[in-house]
């Protein structure tokens, strides 16, 4: 008889912000903005902020996220055989996150690595996770979108930094012969988009009411009217592409739980889609842009706010620099 493919179930969620609140108010006194202009034109109400010192670099964000996921999902992180982390920011060139996160939970018994996709690295790693279980070569893995996007701020560029944040998102997967979990995963990149969105050698200021932030060598740069356009059209389409290879429809999904870059991007996808944005999670006002964290963040509340049923079908998307792009399907286990 053959044997039958194992199937990748998420069993726990978790995640971390920082506690420093940076609002739209706040902003007005370090760039020429308003508070009524960033919520027109993003969304965003505030954001959260890493400090040094404070327990909120990006291993300690990951460790935090990852051990509410390992809790949730009711493992001992010995049990672990995958640690994969989407990130652009770690703590140092290398060693990885991952590995800084595996002697972090002592789980010793896990691979550990990182994966740079920009903001769509959570979708990137979580591909990697559900291909190792669909193989046999893994059981249970830890997989983490976190960015510290306030490390690579220029804060003076009113284009960006009213945008960005910092935070971290967590899932534990684990292989199982029951049918659902993650159904597919899509995913795309094109290289000759990359100046869209890149880094930038240089970046020294800081802010007075920043003081204690983390700043790295190097700053975001962004052409935001042409990354809006992508960004919309390969969302939607990266979503109509896993809908189709899965034989559903939009009145399938019961939440989509989009990368948290935009509103209006957010709503332009959910238009193309014709899916009602009460059926599509936000926390963009709260936690602004968190690059590879924001769908993890916003999965973990989800589902800790109840929202999520065993069954339902979930679809997540996102995109980030490179370009990269990708979309998901899950059919809740929780």
């Amino acid at each position: 008889m053959a044997k039958m493919m194992p199937h990748t179930h998420i069993i726990g969620t978790g995640s971390s912000i920082p506690k420093r609140i940076l609002s739209n108010k706040d902003l007005e006194g370090i760039v020429d903005t308003t508070d009524e202009w960033i919520i027109q034109r993003t969304g965003i109400k505030e954001r959260r902020i890493s400090v040094k010192g404070e327990r909120e670099s990006t291993t300690d964000l990951t460790t935090q996220a990852s051990v509410k996921a390992i809790e949730m999902a009711s493992i001992s992180p010995k049990s672990l055989d995958m640690i994969v982390v989407g990130t652009v920011t770690g703590d140092r060139m290398f060693p990885s996150t991952a590995c800084m996160v595996q002697e972090a939970l002592n789980a010793e018994n896990a691979m550990a690595f990182d994966v740079s996709a920009g903001c769509t690295g959570f979708l990137y790693a979580l591909s990697m996770a559900d291909n190792a279980i669909q193989c046999g070569t893994c059981k249970n893995a830890l997989v983490v979108g976190v960015d510290r996007l306030s490390s690579v701020v220029n804060w003076q560029d009113r284009g960006t930094c009213v945008l960005l944040a910092d935070g971290a998102g967590a899932v534990v997967v684990t292989s199982a012969t029951e049918q659902g979990g993650i159904l597919s995963t899509h995913l795309k990149s094109d290289g000759k988009l990359w100046e869209l969105l890149y880094s930038s050698d240089g970046n020294n200021h800081i802010p007075k009411i920043l003081q204690g932030i983390d700043i790295k060598p190097f700053h975001l740069r962004m052409d935001g009217n042409r990354l809006f356009k992508r960004a919309v059209g390969y969302l939607s389409s990266i979503a109509n592409e896993a809908l189709e290879h899965n034989s559903l429809t939009i009145k399938d999904i019961g939440l989509l739980v989009p990368h948290q870059a935009n509103i209006r991007i957010i709503k332009a996808v959910s238009k193309n889609l014709y899916i009602p944005m009460e059926r599509v999670y936000t926390n963009i006002h709260r936690y602004g842009n968190t690059s590879s964290a924001s769908i993890p963040i916003a999965l973990d509340e989800a589902n800790r706010e109840n929202m999520l049923s065993k069954g339902d079908h979930v679809l997540f998307v996102s995109f980030g620099a490179g370009l990269t792009w990708g979309a998901s399907i899950v059919r809740w286990s929780i």
